[in-house]
């Protein structure tokens, strides 16, 4: 069964900024993709993945916001690596690296604000 959530479109102002920032702080390749409502890049993914897939997108009617949703992204077994990343990378740490549940029995979780100004989250399992 996959979850619930499928696809995330995360709203850039500036397309080759944002896009260069996550390939930073993750490590990855972003695939550009051709799109007739702006410019797009995919994160990587595998299609018979539990979990959402996303983007980031340049385009009219997409606004970053540091209010509202806040998506949080998987980095596996430690979040520590990508958010040690974000100030370097133009970002800004907004929560550290803190115990999800009363006692972290849900992982951990951090918070950041991306180049663009959204309010984006990390998750890890340890």
């Amino acid at each position: 069964m996959r979850n619930t959530m499928y696809w995330v479109e995360i709203p850039a102002k500036n397309f080759e900024r944002a896009k260069t920032f996550y390939e930073t702080i993750f490590g990855i390749e972003m695939a550009p993709v051709p799109m007739p409502r702006g410019k797009y890049a995919i994160f990587p993914l595998t299609m018979d993945g539990q979990g959402a897939g996303g983007a980031i997108v340049e385009g009219e009617g997409y606004e970053p916001s540091e209010k509202g949703r806040i998506v949080y992204m998987d980095r596996g077994e430690d979040l520590s690596i990508p958010l040690s990343k974000v100030e370097a990378a133009g970002g800004k740490i907004v929560l550290q690296k803190s115990k999800n549940g009363a006692n972290g029995e849900f992982g951990f979780i951090a918070q950041f604000i991306d180049t663009e100004g959204n309010l984006m989250g990390l998750h890890s399992n340890t």
